[in-house]
């Protein structure tokens, strides 16, 4: 008896250890391959079978296995597919993607792509929007600045406030736009189109900080300090590092003493060396003043598009007591300090290696 009742025991340990797998087995295969969301065009030919469809996604990174696919759609009746082209990404879940095989799509020839970079400026922007659709570099300065278009959007998203009324501003929306890559239906779309699907990623990616103790700085501060750490960090490691060394330099009253500030306030999109003259131009951009003006101050408004991580750097820095940093732009090492004459000794063994930067 005592021997029948641990045979079943056993049976009930095994099967409901292998109903668990079978369970994390599944949810797994369920789950997206992976986080981006840009999408990739797959063809998926007239007769292809249900474990064909699988294999093309499989082949293009879209789904965990071909067979899990196949068993999946058979089983659950999500197996009428159709042969037509798709817009597909990794962040869609399995049953994401059957929906879409199963409804169709009805896909535009005419659309087109467009990919902002992490750390451009309004002016790349523009030249972007102006070489990929049909407006003009003109129109879209012109709608970063359209005060009627400013106080719509300031009624519609939390973040974006009246620090943006500031006529000292080059471009009203610098630093608000996310970057990403936006399929857009095709050259004709609007400025005003682009911008709203730009700011409503902008809108998700905010929202952790939506609660966030606002005290001495408020939203457009940070978004101006996290711009400057998307141009002044090699990754988001140092990142959190120069946060900290440029609250430290605003609590004591010091320069923030910014090179990627002074190239914006002279409108620089290239990386020739700095002259005196434009270290020393009089503008609440830059942060390299000598004369005491901006010393204790963020730039007048960010400097360029946005990363998660430069976001997450500004909120959330590494603490320390650093004051001080320099970047070696061959190993793409940066090197932090607490104090002036460590700092100038760097400097001084760098100074060949980073000769014109």
């Amino acid at each position: 008896m005592k021997l029948i009742k641990r045979v079943i025991l056993i049976i009930l340990v095994v099967t409901a250890s292998m109903l668990i797998f079978l369970g994390v087995y599944i949810q797994r295969q369920l789950m997206p391959v992976g986080n981006s969301k840009q999408q990739k065009e797959i063809v998926i030919p007239q007769g292809a079978s249900v474990k064909q469809i699988g294999s093309i996604l499989e082949e293009n990174g879209l789904i965990h296995s071909h067979q899990f696919f196949y068993y999946y759609a058979k089983l659950t009746g999500k197996d009428n597919l159709k042969a037509t082209t798709y817009q597909l990404s990794n962040s869609m879940t399995l049953n994401e993607i059957l929906a879409i095989l199963e409804k169709g799509n009805a896909y535009n020839p005419d659309a087109i792509s467009i990919t902002f970079k992490e750390g451009i400026n309004m002016r790349e922007i523009a030249r972007l929007i102006a070489d990929n659709t049909n407006n003009t570099y003109d129109d879209v300065i012109a709608k970063a600045n359209d005060s009627t278009y400013l106080s719509k959007l300031k009624e519609k998203y939390w973040f974006i406030t009246n620090r943006i009324d500031n006529d000292e501003l080059y471009y009203k929306l610098e630093g608000y736009l996310f970057p990403d890559t936006y399929i857009l239906q095709d050259k004709d779309v609007t400025v005003e189109y682009i911008f709203d699907k730009m700011l409503e990623q902008m809108s998700k990616n905010l929202e952790p900080y939506r609660e966030f103790s606002y005290d001495k700085l408020d939203i457009h501060d940070y978004l101006s300090l996290a711009s400057m750490l998307e141009k002044e960090g090699l990754n988001d490691d140092d990142r959190t590092k120069m946060a900290n060394v440029f609250y430290n330099r605003i609590d004591k009253g010091m320069s923030l003493g910014s090179d990627v500030t002074t190239r914006y306030a002279n409108k620089l999109d290239t990386y020739e060396a700095l002259t005196i003259e434009q270290f020393n131009m009089k503008s609440p951009y830059n942060t390299r003043l000598t004369d005491g003006s901006m010393n204790g101050k963020l730039p007048v408004g960010p400097i360029c598009t946005i990363s998660t991580g430069s976001l997450k750097a500004a909120f959330y820095p590494e603490k320390g007591n650093f004051l001080y940093f320099i970047s070696n732009i061959n190993t793409k090492e940066t090197f932090f300090f607490d104090n002036e004459n460590d700092f100038y000794n760097k400097k001084n063994e760098l100074q060949n290696t980073n000769q014109g930067f």
